[in-house]
């Protein structure tokens, strides 16, 4: 018995994408910053002593001091920005991965079943994809939020409606290949239903290029609900997210630039996570690399 050889061949195939996961540097340290800011964003909002809307009518606008906890400063309001900052990353946050999630289901889905048909029904369904592709999703979401409202229910449905389009794509390739293996044709032969041959054979072998894309999909839709702050379509006061927090900092950056500098630090940061997390999935799930 050789004590010495490596046991990369008594591990599953996600054991080993794990393990070389775990060793991109990157991505390991993006992910504890961004557990981190997860972490605050679910305790600061509620066990800091200055609450979301409380007003400071002896520091407005005042720069960042260790008095009364004001660590980041107030904006014009007299508003606490450290309890403000890490409740936008909340909404933010919320809303980039539950607008993936809605993008997830529908693009998996509608991928894989166009996939699977092939023949004239999958190509039309995939020309619809083209002529909703040729729309701006922007403009689109824009649209939406306006003649419908900005309730924070309608901005992650509007959003992750629109942003399905590439994962139906990834997913439709993937499907139009692992349909010709033989457990597909031995599954169907056998008689099983074309539901329980998606989700026993197909979905679960086209879920490593769809983490990969989902990582790089939550900043995206991050992003987008910041331009929808910006623009004032997104979240409403009370609330606040980062977008509209940095829409609030720009109108002050010539009095208080840390009302800009901060929300935009936290959002460049939590991209910049996102981003190399999904490098490291995409180099840990690549099938080329096996050298562990």
């Amino acid at each position: 018995m050789n004590s010495g050889a490596p046991d990369s061949q008594g591990r599953s195939l996600w054991q080993d994408a794990m393990a070389r996961f775990r060793d991109h540097r990157a991505a390991m340290a993006s992910m504890w910053v961004l557990g981190a800011i997860t972490l605050l964003a679910v305790l600061v909002p509620e066990f800091w002593p200055n609450s979301l809307d409380d007003v400071n009518w002896d520091y407005l606008e005042s720069p960042p001091t260790t008095d009364h906890f004001l660590w980041f400063g107030t904006d014009v309001n007299g508003r606490d920005m450290f309890s403000r900052t890490f409740y936008g990353a909340r909404i933010s946050l919320a809303i980039g991965v539950l607008t993936t999630l809605v993008a997830l289901v529908i693009g998996v889905a509608y991928g894989a079943i166009a996939g699977y048909r092939g023949g004239l029904p999958g190509d039309l369904m995939m020309r619809l994809v083209d002529v909703l592709y040729s729309l701006p999703a922007l403009f689109f979401v824009i649209i939406l939020v306006t003649v419908f409202g900005n309730s924070f229910l309608l901005i992650f449905l509007c959003i992750g409606a629109v942003e399905w389009l590439t994962l139906a794509r990834i997913v439709r390739g993937q499907t139009l290949s692992i349909k010709e293996k033989e457990y597909v044709q031995s599954a169907r032969a056998a008689g099983l239903s074309t539901p329980t041959i998606l989700l026993k054979y197909i979905v679960p072998n086209v879920i490593g290029p769809v983490i990969v894309y989902v990582t790089l999909l939550i900043p995206i839709n991050i992003i987008v609900e910041s331009y929808l702050s910006f623009l004032g379509l997104g979240v409403q006061e009370p609330y606040t997210s980062w977008g509209r927090l940095i829409s609030q900092g720009a109108d002050e950056i010539g009095n208080a630039p840390w009302l800009l500098v901060i929300p935009a630090s936290f959002l460049a940061v939590t991209l910049f996570c996102f981003n190399f997390i999904g490098d490291g999935l995409r180099d840990a799930l690549d099938p080329r690399d096996r050298s562990r």
